[in-house]
């Protein structure tokens, strides 16, 4: 959810001919690794909650 109301997506693209640097993907691993522990937790939104979310978020914005 904090990701969803931060707004921030942060995303890193490359050239297809380069290969990515040992802390890129040692970082990348490491978000991996967080998020499948909060997914076995159960510490996640299922698909039907983010759309009413974008759903009710819209609606305050519009004034509905």
């Amino acid at each position: 959810m904090d990701f969803l109301n931060s707004r921030h997506y942060n995303y890193k693209s490359a050239d297809e001919n380069e290969m990515p640097d040992a802390e890129f993907l040692s970082q990348y691993n490491k978000e991996l690794d967080e998020a499948e522990a909060q997914i076995d937790a159960g510490d996640f939104l299922t698909q039907d909650e983010v759309k009413k979310f974008f759903v009710e978020k819209r609606n305050r914005i519009s004034g509905s």
